[in-house]
């Protein structure tokens, strides 16, 4: 019998929870993950009891409650600060591709029956004692993500999940993909086009942030998935640059990995929030620039400039120096040394020539590699004014 060993497992929320409901399984990706060996950032709870009957056996014993969807059975329970989503079993009765209408239930079967992957079916007492209702337990350990029952019935109660399942192979996925899903996956495509960018977004964000989201990717692409979510992205680069990251032991940065795919319009399309799409704009203009990487860091900021670096290593099979990363933030904490009131402390009036001319002398000031001091830039300065 397979028993859970993790640590989160016997810590005081959780257990507290599971007691004060009696009748409950840990489920999903906590269990998911502690077979996995895989960080638990998240620990979710199922249980037979109907919604008012596990409100009320949390409420007795101290812990508070959020009804957080309770028309879907689901309730946080917060113990110490921490969130803990409580669920009752239940059954989808009718769904649209991106909502469901549920009923509850007391079969565990049921409830496991309703979810996506075979390893997302799986649930542990409060002991640690591993339930697994529809055998999803093998497809875990021979990490192949694989859709509960038929591929196309799952899809069809949720497009999301043709997404989920590229991210889940990235994620927790062995060498090859599974061709029924991938299949399933190809024949609804067009079911992306119901769902909300910012849903689309937020999947992206998962899947590029994944230790290698480059087969999957690649499997998008495929599949014509990929074109759906980001029309005119090509994934070529992105297993080259990924192999780039390994090499240099670089944190993925699923925003230079966006970069790398290319696409139109990918802050429409993905709903990037203003700050993402800044950076993501920083990161082609650093990569159209051309100079040392700490001049582009100095025009384009120290983050872009470096993920320029590595998109150009990527598709030129070469590896970024180990100090690549001070030398861009030495270059976007440069100050040039002359601003306008020095100028017009000398006799300039303020207007566009004075403007000009400073842009002109700054240009120069960043192609001397930041050498040309005040003085010289003064005189750079008079001189330009003197041009005809």
């Amino acid at each position: 019998m397979t028993r859970l060993t993790s640590a989160w497992l016997f810590e005081d929320a959780p257990q507290t929870v599971m007691r004060a409901l009696g009748d409950a399984f840990f489920v999903g990706g906590c269990v998911r993950n502690a077979l996995m060996d895989i960080p638990v950032t998240d620990i979710d709870i199922a249980t037979p009891l109907l919604p008012e009957e596990a409100q009320t056996r949390l409420k007795a014993a101290g812990i508070r409650t959020v009804p957080t969807g309770l028309q879907h059975g689901t309730q946080t329970a917060v113990v110490d600060g921490e969130g803990i989503e409580v669920t009752t079993f239940r059954r989808d009765i009718e769904t649209d591709g991106r909502h469901a209408v549920v009923n509850f239930t007391d079969d565990i079967a049921v409830d496991a029956a309703r979810r996506d992957f075979t390893m997302n079916a799986l649930y542990a007492t409060a002991e640690g004692e591993l339930v697994d209702p529809l055998g999803g337990e093998p497809d875990l350990h021979d990490r192949r993500v694989r859709f509960i029952g038929q591929a196309e019935d799952r899809i069809r109660e949720d497009y999301l999940r043709i997404l989920r399942f590229f991210r889940f192979h990235a994620l927790y996925g062995s060498d090859g993909i599974d061709a029924d899903g991938l299949a399933a996956c190809a024949e609804l495509a067009d079911g992306i086009d119901g769902l909300a960018r910012e849903r689309i977004g937020w999947e992206f964000r998962k899947l590029l942030a994944a230790t290698d989201p480059a087969p999957a990717t690649a499997s998008m692409a495929a599949a014509g998935i990929l074109m759906r979510c980001l029309p005119g992205a090509d994934p070529t680069l992105l297993g080259p640059l990924v192999h780039v990251e390994h090499q240099t032991g670089r944190a993925p940065d699923w925003l230079t990995r966006l970069a790398s795919l290319g696409g139109e319009a990918p802050a429409e399309r993905l709903r990037l929030s203003k700050s993402e799409e800044q950076a993501l704009r920083s990161i082609k203009a650093a990569v159209e620039s051309s100079g040392p990487v700490d001049q582009i860091a100095y025009w384009h900021g120290a983050d872009a400039a470096v993920a320029a670096a590595y998109l150009q290593a990527a598709s030129t099979a070469t590896v970024p120096s180990d100090d690549i990363g001070d030398i861009a933030q030495k270059g976007a904490a440069q100050v040039l040394p002359v601003a306008a009131k020095d100028l017009m402390q000398s006799g300039w009036l303020e207007g566009p020539a004075l403007g000009d001319a400073l842009k002109k002398a700054e240009q120069h000031w960043v192609d001397s590699g930041f050498a040309l001091k005040k003085s010289d830039l003064i005189k750079l300065i008079s001189a330009f004014a003197r041009e005809p």
